[in-house]
């Protein structure tokens, strides 16, 4: 190992282990790789006034307290701990002449400086372990600083780090990484143990929240504490910053604090988002001077002539939250088919549709006039615009209303693009990146085609607008642009709701994210609306087409050439709505098969289709013998072209531990990664030939199919419907129309019969009686899986199969017996004696039952000979 030396090095150097050290393997291993004299010493004191100047000791110790080290030290000698002994090994530096004493290299490289920390014990002592770890300190920030030890934000140097992305950390950092000192394979500047000491936006700061409803109030109170700071009020005189909503207070808030910051909402958000934003840019006082200088821009300019003194009234005093999602539209009440009502807002019915254009802006600034001639031409004006109001045409004024509309609703697109998209993307490629590719194409990655599609639309509406006549083709533009809107909205409508989940959860997980949309929101582009309430446009978007031209094609003669066109162009938007809500059928559909495959154990791989979709979904319980056994609880899974068979898993039984182990062990894991359903057959529709309605029993049916191997008899099944809400014909007929439309057919009642339960021989008597039978399956149930998963007995198999034919089951027989009498039988199996039912029946029903009820049971006579005695009823007690 080299060792790195200067011209003022001496020739010699030797290794003196002090005290435990020599006995260390590690360290006693390290100290002879670097071929060097080594000697031992308890002290150290023999070699610290050597006389032999020619040769330089390094004391290596495994403690930097104490009078050992203090002496040592004193001595001006070179101290090095254990573990830097090591890391100097392993380094290709080697061993680098350094005159302070130096335990661990964990801070090589690590330049810090300190802002914020008051007392001078605190800093001496985190000097001296920075130094001790191999760091080294500045007294000002400059371009070689790496990290910033403060105790709270905010200030010239903080800014300055936060600038330029230097490590924020708390002086805890040091301290920790100072417990860590005897490791020799630990670094302070590993991201996982820094990012644990980084300092929050907010840390040391009392921030006052003032004017926000009381709701938002909150939430902003929450993620001041996720990030560090402190809520406050105005009346603390350690209010650092009181954060006001601008939208609503009018006059700057008193505190009692003068160096308090008062700042509007902005500050607040753009801090999380990007760690620290100055207070000098976002002051509440230079908001109130701003405002105050600013015209005010008349709302009412962009409206229509047709409203009236009083409508504009009622508009001013809407503010814009009334126009959200949230609240009530304008005009939504009744809906109205003059110009004024479409002219001011879109379907929506929020404010932002009311925003003035730069067209319009333009405009109000060409119109400006000297005050000498305002008079005279305030009063031309006005005779102009009474002029045009009544040579306008109804046409026309509908027209205004879809061109306003399709304005503010691309004014909204290109808001969403600006603000939004375009932002987020620029910032994917950066460290700092508030969203990964992945979450911006499930946000935006539908969005474009529609945006591009209603701008050429746009295009084609300003054309006429320019050069009306009432002969202008407004339908064409539909109808040219079909084909795109075909293309460019099912995508969009079909994973919008999987669009908005993935934007609600990056809101609620990433508190960077959640600021920049709060700064977007608070912005005059957006209207105070979220991106979730400005990203559902475009889903209301083709209904209000659909209904603008719809009033334009009223006020249209036949005459007139554009009335075919706009009775096509509807036609068309309307066969696009179709075939979105058409589209957005089978998609989730198909989503559903995934579900369901996912849900079913060994369920066929190729029930998984292209061609095929989920349409619906049956609880039932088998009547015969021929798929899973009598009274097993199935559903039906019916898809367009086949029908999934599935057994349904009890949940209870799935967690039951048998005592025997070696059978039966269940783990909680092995429970909790069971799937519901296990597959039993999967029927093609094909193959069933008929579809029987037992109508003597009010949920009982019977499916008539053949089978698929050669010379295979027909087979049927019958089920009945265990869901009560499920109407059993409406599910019958579904079924007999997926048939009729697999097979091409367009009479669906050819596959529907009715029949009785005797005619096709089934068995129905003990499903008429409702709650009843619901109580025995239960039971029955039961008893079969208690008694196969608790069989304690070695009864010979003859004698079980005497048993049970000489014994009625202690819950009963579902052959012959009445539901009434089955319960009975649930009784007398959980008792010793006749007399506790006797009792029970008197206390609950205040008489003793008959006699017959509790004889029937036991009348049972056995089938077939045995020589082994009858066993008690109380033998059989249920366990």
């Amino acid at each position: 190992m080299s060792i790195s030396t200067s011209p003022s090095t001496p020739e010699m150097t030797r290794i003196c282990l002090v005290g435990p050290v020599a006995q260390d393997a590690a360290t006693l291993a390290a100290a002879q790789s670097l071929k060097l004299p080594i000697v031992t010493s308890d002290t150290g004191a023999e070699y610290i006034g050597d006389d032999d100047i020619s040769i330089r000791t390094v004391f290596v110790l495994n403690d930097f307290e104490g009078p050992v080290y203090d002496a040592i030290y004193k001595a001006k000698q070179r101290i090095l701990g254990p573990p830097a002994l090591q890391q100097a090994v392993r380094s290709s530096e080697g061993l680098v002449w350094n005159n302070r004493p130096i335990y661990n290299y964990c801070m090589r490289g690590v330049i810090t400086c300190f802002t914020g920390i008051r007392k001078k014990d605190e800093l001496t002592h985190l000097v001296h372990l920075i130094h001790s770890m191999g760091g080294s300190i500045r007294k000002g920030m400059d371009t070689k600083v790496t990290h910033l030890i403060c105790n709270s934000s905010g200030g010239d140097k903080y800014r300055y780090a936060m600038t330029f992305r230097l490590a924020i950390i708390r002086p805890n950092w040091v301290l920790e990484a100072w417990k860590n000192r005897h490791d020799p394979n630990f670094s302070a500047t590993i991201e996982t143990f820094t990012k644990q000491h980084r300092l929050k936006a907010f840390e040391g700061q009392k921030v006052c929240f003032f004017g926000f409803p009381e709701e938002e109030q909150q939430h902003m109170i929450d993620v001041l504490r996720t990030n560090g700071g402190i809520p406050t009020d105005l009346e603390d005189p350690e209010c650092s910053h009181v954060v006001v909503d601008e939208h609503v207070v009018q006059a700057k808030p008193e505190t009692k604090n003068k160096n308090t910051h008062i700042v509007k909402a902005d500050w607040f958000w753009y801090t999380i988002q990007a760690g620290y934003a100055n207070e000098c840019d976002y002051l509440f006082a230079d908001y109130l001077e701003s405002i105050a200088h600013t015209p005010v821009v008349d709302r009412r300019d962009s409206l229509p002539v047709s409203f009236n003194k009083r409508k504009r009234k009622r508009l001013s005093q809407r503010t814009p939250a009334d126009g959200g999602s949230g609240g009530t539209p304008l005009g939504v009440g009744k809906r109205r088919s003059s110009v004024s009502d479409a002219g001011l807002l879109s379907v929506s019915g929020s404010f932002l549709d009311c925003t003035v254009s730069p067209d319009k802006h333009e405009s109000s600034k060409k119109n400006a006039i000297p005050d000498s001639a305002k008079a005279s031409a305030d009063q031309q004006q006005q005779q102009q615009q009474q002029q045009s109001a009544k040579t306008q045409s109804m046409r026309h004024n509908h027209f205004m209303d879809f061109f306003h509309t399709e304005s503010n609703y691309v004014g909204i697109l290109d808001t969403i693009v600006k603000l939004f998209k375009e932002p987020l993307e620029e910032m994917v490629e950066n460290e700092n990146r508030l969203l990964n590719k992945s979450e911006l194409r499930s946000i935006f990655g539908n969005f474009l085609p529609i945006h591009d599609v209603h701008k050429r639309m746009l295009d084609r509406l300003k054309a006429i607008h320019a050069c009306w006549s009432e002969e202008v083709l407004i339908g064409q533009i539909v109808l040219d642009h079909r084909d795109d809107l075909l293309k460019a909205y099912p995508p969009y409508v079909n994973f919008f709701e999987q669009m908005k989940e993935t934007l609600v959860q990056c809101d609620a997980t990433n508190p960077r994210f959640h600021a920049f949309l709060k700064i977007n929101q608070a912005k005059p582009e957006c209207g105070r609306q979220s991106l979730q309430d400005l990203m559902i446009r475009p889903v209301q978007r083709l209904p209000s087409i659909s209904l603008l031209l719809n009033d334009i094609l009223k006020h249209t003669g036949k005459a007139n050439p554009d009335h075919k066109k706009l009775d096509d162009a509807l036609k068309a938007i309307r066969e696009v709505m179709t075939y979105i809500n058409e589209d957005k059928r089978k998609t989730e559909g198909q989503m559903a098969m995934f579900d369901i495959f996912n849900d079913i154990d060994n369920c066929p791989p190729h029930l998984v289709s292209s061609h095929r979709s989920f349409v619906s979904r049956c609880e039932v319980t088998e009547l015969s013998d021929s798929l899973s056994g009598r009274g097993d609880p199935l559903v039906l899974f019916l898809f367009s072209d086949t029908l999934e068979v599935c057994k349904k898993r009890s949940r209870v039984f799935n967690n039951v531990k048998s005592p025997n182990t070696n059978s039966l062990n269940l783990t909680r894991s092995s429970c909790a990664t069971t799937k519901p359903y296990k597959h039993v057959k999967l029927m093609p529709l094909s193959t069933v030939q008929l579809v029987v309605n037992i109508v003597d029993s009010p949920r009982a049916f019977m499916l008539n199919c053949r089978e698929l191997a050669q010379n295979a008899k027909d087979r049927q099944y019958s089920f009945n419907i265990a869901d009560e809400e499920q109407d059993k014909l409406l599910y019958l007929k579904s079924l007999s129309k997926q048939m009729a439309e697999n097979a091409c057919r367009t009479d669906a009642g050819h596959f529907l019969i009715n029949s009785t339960a005797d005619e096709v021989d089934i068995d129905v008597s003990d499903i008429n009686v409702g709650t009843l039978s619901k109580a025995f399956k239960i039971a029955s149930k039961t008893r079969m899986k208690v008694g196969r998963v608790f069989s304690f007995n070695k009864t010979p198999s003859k004698l079980k199969r005497t048993v049970s034919t000489m014994m009625p089951s202690p819950f009963g027989s579902t052959q012959s017996l009445t539901p009434a009498s089955q319960l009975a039988q649930m009784k007398l199996a959980s008792c010793t004696n006749l007399n506790e039912v006797c009792e029970e029946g008197a206390d609950s029903n205040g008489s003793s039952p008959s006699s017959s009820k509790l004889v029937a049971p036991m009348s049972v006579q056995p089938t077939r000979k045995n020589k082994n005695p009858p066993i008690s009823i109380g033998a059989l007690r249920p366990l």
